[in-house]
């Protein structure tokens, strides 16, 4: 499959017009593509660095609104002054203001299902909240009341046209709550993409599509392999202050909630029926939503407050005059979880965040430095933006798309980088969404003089292309390049890379214990920003701008875009 990479990569180049020396800045009218002296001033000191500051206790873990939070603003506006960077068009300022509404909830300490069958009525079923299950406020209201609430099964809660697909049938499900599956269906290649996710597998999604039915509430069914982490990334991710973009008009519901596997075969079972059976239902076109004979009651304490971040922003003003309006973005998202309410064993009460995401940050900051110190300026303008909020359901990222700073259509391409490096060089480029668009083929040219091979998704059913700060813009139209550390660790047997990446998952993922380890080996970080440096700078001096895959998901949005910048031009 890899032998056929070339082909591939010509294919994509050809139907852009353009060869890959070109792509590579090495026939463009200013020929200051990228160079082996821009890349070797990205060396390991300098991620480390910036990861060692970024992940201090200082900085409170850099939760959203929070005192570390506006430390790593001005850190980050800093360093983009210190480099030469511009401030956003039109404007003296570095930072675009992302308002937010910051909820806190404090749900009940236990649950109690019961039956509505009057036959049944002395049948209940307590469960115990952050062991079982999870829960918040869905609206910004001091009290939410969830009295004698109905549960209906609906599987994957999903509505999907193009794939003929309805969990909901039509059902009035207004007031009720909906028990719905992670992910989405997997078992046919020919639906939802097989084993790979989509964004109608995302938990966000879930709870839209809830409340598009009016429901009351939604409870999503936990499983690590659903999911792609443990239940304790809920425990850590779904506690304390939760943040939604202030002036969002999408529909609501009361309460979001998340259940254990374990919790979830209980309350079915006290509805006579069984969580495996209804799984295997709900994996069929046919499945129409299931009543569960039983109700809920409870409350939720709930204080709403405005908060704001920030997206921080810096330009570097393009060569070329013909095409100096369209960008390249180098982005990486600045937050993490902040503060725990209370300490662990270790009177530890922070959530450092180190590899997710001051790792990434560091690699924005490091290939802003390669780029400035040197002479060379490619063709396009440079955008690096360390966005907010991205822990809370790419908020920062999202308010960029939809309030662009320069218009969508203008956006030649995109490098986002989340998490490193941190276990070596490796032989392989793990690509998430390859296949995508027309930067696997920047990739591939990259990668090739690294003697490493280009691989897609190693693990497709955890669904990053969705998760991480690339889809925002994708949804705008923007053809994004995201890597994911690959598993054939160089000098490692097979296998390594992967067991060492779960390991972590398991552990450190969302948890206090992502901290900063001077003892990482950041070879392999080096050789991957330094691939990211090279494909970011060949789409700033290609001949044209990026695009994506004929059919892909995102090309009609792309269209759009680029109509839109076109007709804004002609006014």
């Amino acid at each position: 499959m890899q032998s056929s990479w070339p082909i591939y990569c010509t294919m994509i180049l050809t139907s852009l017009g353009v060869s890959e020396s070109e792509v590579l800045g090495q026939d463009s009218p200013n020929p200051v593509g990228p160079t082996e002296e821009i890349l070797s001033r990205i060396q390991p000191e300098t991620l480390h660095g910036h990861i060692q500051f970024l992940a201090d206790d200082l900085l409170e873990g850099r939760g959203p609104g929070s005192t570390g939070d506006a430390i790593t603003q001005l850190y980050l506006e800093t360093q983009f002054k210190i480099h030469g960077l511009q401030p956003i068009p039109g404007s003296q300022a570095y930072r675009q203001t992302v308002p937010m509404l910051g909820m806190s909830s404090q749900p009940e300490a236990t649950w109690r299902f019961r039956s509505t069958d009057s036959a049944k009525k002395d049948l209940a079923l307590e469960l115990k909240y952050f062991d079982d299950y999870i829960a918040v406020a869905g609206k910004p209201e001091k009290k939410i009341v969830v009295e004698d609430r109905e549960l209906v099964f609906v599987g994957y809660g999903i509505q999907a046209p193009e794939y003929q697909w309805d969990d909901f049938k039509g059902v009035d499900l207004r007031g009720k709550i909906l028990v719905m599956m992670n992910n989405d269906p997997e078992r046919d290649p020919d639906l939802f993409a097989g084993s790979r996710r989509l964004y109608y597998g995302r938990w966000d999604y879930k709870y839209e599509s809830a409340a598009r039915q009016g429901a009351a509430g939604a409870i999503i069914i936990h499983t690590t392999p659903s999911a792609g982490y443990p239940f304790t990334v809920i425990q850590t991710s779904w506690t304390g202050e939760q943040f939604e973009l202030r002036d969002s008009t999408e529909p609501r519901i009361d309460m979001k909630a998340w259940v254990t596997d374990d919790a979830a075969r209980s309350i079915v079972a006290l509805a006579g029926k069984d969580l495996d059976e209804l799984r295997e239902a709900a994996e069929s076109r046919d499945f129409k939503p299931v009543p569960l004979g039983l109700t809920l009651t409870t409350h939720i304490q709930a204080e709403a407050r405005e908060r704001i971040t920030a997206n921080v922003l810096g330009f570097l003003p393009g060569s070329d005059p013909t095409v100096a309006d369209e960008y390249v973005i180098f982005m990486a998202h600045h937050d993490h979880i902040g503060i725990a309410v209370d300490r662990d064993e270790n009177g530890d009460n922070i959530y450092n965040g180190a590899v997710d995401n001051a790792s990434g940050t560091a690699s924005l900051l490091a290939i802003l430095q390669a780029i400035t110190n040197s002479n060379a300026r490619p063709r396009r303008s440079l955008m690096f933006a360390a966005v907010g909020a991205e822990e809370q359901g790419l908020l920062g990222s999202k308010y960029l798309a939809e309030n662009p700073v320069v218009p969508n259509g203008k956006l030649a391409a995109l490098v986002n980088m989340d998490g490193i490096n941190f276990l070596g060089p490796t032989r392989d480029v793990q690509v998430i969404g390859l296949g995508k668009s027309s930067m696997d083929a920047l990739v591939e040219a990259a990668a090739s003089k690294q003697n490493r091979r280009v691989v897609g998704d190693l693990e497709p059913s955890k669904g990053y292309y969705y998760r991480s700060d690339q889809f925002s813009l994708a949804k705008v139209g923007v053809p994004a390049v995201y890597l994911h550390v690959g598993h054939a660790v160089r000098g490692k047997p097979d296998g390594w890379g992967k067991e060492q990446l779960q390991a972590w998952t398991d552990k450190h993922y969302h948890q206090r214990s992502d901290e900063y380890d001077p003892q990482w080996d950041l070879s392999g970080a080096v050789e991957d920003t330094r691939l990211l440096t090279e494909v970011g700078l060949a789409a700033a001096n290609a001949q044209e701008m990026q695009a994506w895959i004929p059919g892909d998901e995102f090309e009609a949005a792309r269209k759009q875009a680029i109509q839109a910048a076109k007709s804004a031009a002609r006014r």
